[in-house]
């Protein structure tokens, strides 16, 4: 697999204009990722793996659900990435008593100074570029439902009156996996919904010992805008236009329908999985393998591309048997045994 260093000018001049034109739109776009990632690095201490899966599934158009245990910098990462990409960013702290009309809007009725009276729309905070649904779980299903539209579609219906969201769009949650008293289980339909699960651990002892100084000193490291809502537009179009191998299609359909009980040859899944990685499996990987290989400085995403996204995206879409939970099987364990498929 080449990478963009390995191209010499002459190889270049060999290509046609197109191939030529994708090239230096791949390595600027690269450059301007680098600095992200250095300004998000700047404030976030030992987290490179989240970051980069959080700028992939931008990158790619998704909606990203981190989980981890309080203080692993979740928020803070939002609010940086926010700042870094130039988004307009807002953030809702989902409660028990949290309702759809506090996160789509609602209809007040108005008197002009006539007497004329009419209904008037105010946009919810779900109206931005960048929303940030800050332990999604704690709210009920009816009000988590109402995010449901919002991501798939990127507009909502209010009073039966479509309101388009501002482009890009994209929902990161966060969620803890400790405390689930009073909590409400996504259900699996807006799980569906998020490209990634992104599993945030604790930071190394190196890192830590960064973040210790720089945190509790006179100053903190403040992110400063590297792209904005245009750029980030234009790398999403930039990573559908990466070409895919046909050796890669095959990794990513075998991975996804291998995980299905209706289609696999695995004992393990059959015995294991109650249901498996749908059809939008598939898309998510096939997106989020260009999306790494762009972020990497390569032309062109790999299977070492399909087999790191796998856990990140298939974890949220499959579900174990009561029995293989008993047995103490991990989806992680089914997954990294449909990553052994690929050879």
């Amino acid at each position: 697999m080449k990478t963009l260093s390995s191209l010499d000018a002459t190889s270049r001049s060999d290509e046609s204009p197109n191939v030529q034109d994708l090239v230096r739109e791949v390595e600027s776009l690269n450059a301007r990722m680098a600095d992200a990632r250095a300004g998000i690095g700047r404030v976030i201490f030992g987290q490179d793996r989240v970051i980069d899966e959080t700028l992939i599934t931008l990158l790619s158009g998704g909606h990203a659900l981190l989980i981890g245990v309080p203080g692993l910098a979740k928020t803070r990462l939002v609010q940086t990435l926010g700042v870094v990409l130039g988004l307009e960013d807002k953030r809702v702290q989902f409660t028990p008593d949290l309702m759809p009309a506090d996160i789509l809007g609602s209809e007040v009725l108005e008197e002009t100074p006539s007497g004329a009276r009419a209904f008037r729309f105010v946009q919810g905070p779900v109206f931005c570029q960048l929303l940030m649904a800050d332990e999604i779980n704690r709210a009920s299903p009816r009000t988590q439902s109402a995010l449901l539209q919002a991501m798939q579609e990127h507009k909502v219906s209010i009073a039966g009156h479509y309101h388009d969201l501002p482009s890009p769009f994209h929902v990161v949650a966060t969620q803890n996996p400790l405390e689930q008293e009073g909590t409400y289980p996504l259900p699996e339909a807006q799980l569906d919904r998020f490209l990634m699960q992104i599993d945030v651990d604790y930071p190394d002892l190196d890192a830590e010992r960064r973040m210790l100084i720089a945190t509790t000193g006179a100053e903190e490291a403040r992110p400063v805008p590297v792209m904005n809502g245009a750029d980030l537009l234009a790398a999403q179009r930039l990573v559908r236009r990466v070409p895919v191998g046909e050796t890669v299609v095959e990794a990513i359909l075998t991975l996804v329908r291998q995980g299905r009980r209706e289609s696999t040859t695995l004992d393990e899944v059959r015995r294991h999985v109650a249901w498996g990685p749908g059809p939008r499996a598939a898309q998510a990987l096939m997106l989020a393998a260009r999306a790494r290989a762009l972020l990497q400085g390569r032309l062109s995403p790999s299977l070492d591309d399909v087999a790191a996204l796998a856990p990140p995206i298939l974890r949220h879409r499959m579900a174990l048997t009561f029995a293989a939970r008993a047995d103490g099987v991990a989806v992680g364990d089914v997954i990294a045994k449909l990553v052994g498929t690929l050879g």
